[in-house]
């Protein structure tokens, strides 16, 4: 199929299965989160501590004003979070070099433990859907999450994917 027959075929999608589309991504995302949960619930942790940890591992010495741009919430939640996170000793907190008013973040060996214990079960249950749905729909779903972000995140994502390949 061309690309062009495959675009003109999605022009016409029914609101009724644009609607089966936005169920199917809430549950496909309570699938997703549903192993890394199990996992923070034993620790007292929620969402927030996970995507925290995951960012601060692909972007070792992120600065919390980046963070904070990054996740899209307040500072009060975010600084709730990292207190946790550095108190429990998964987090550390390292003052800038050229700017002393920044805090730069880095795990901890713990830390990177428990990111790698929450990320390997995501990846887990990604590989086996990729691998059921097969490279097309692989790229297929890629190109349809890029273009649901807005701008400003899709330059973030990419700029994170050059830091992170």
């Amino acid at each position: 199929m061309s690309d062009s027959a495959g675009g003109e075929t999605l022009l016409f999608l029914t609101d009724e299965q644009l609607r089966q589309a936005i169920e199917a991504m809430f549950f496909a995302y309570r699938g997703f989160t549903a192993d890394p949960d199990r996992i923070l619930a034993t620790m007292a942790y929620g969402r927030a501590h996970h995507r925290a940890l995951h960012f601060i591992a692909r972007v070792p010495g992120t600065t919390v004003n980046n963070l904070l741009e990054i996740l899209g919430v307040t500072k009060q939640s975010l600084n709730r979070v990292l207190r946790t996170l550095v108190e429990d000793g998964l987090v550390e907190s390292q003052v800038g070099r050229t700017d002393r008013r920044e805090r730069h973040l880095y795990l901890t060996d713990a830390g990177a433990a428990l990111e790698q214990r929450l990320s390997d079960a995501q990846r887990a249950r990604m590989r086996a859907a990729f691998r059921q749905a097969g490279p097309q729909a692989v790229a297929g779903f890629r190109t349809v999450l890029e273009a649901m972000m807005d701008p400003e995140m899709r330059r973030r994502y990419h700029a994170l994917r050059e830091k992170g390949a």
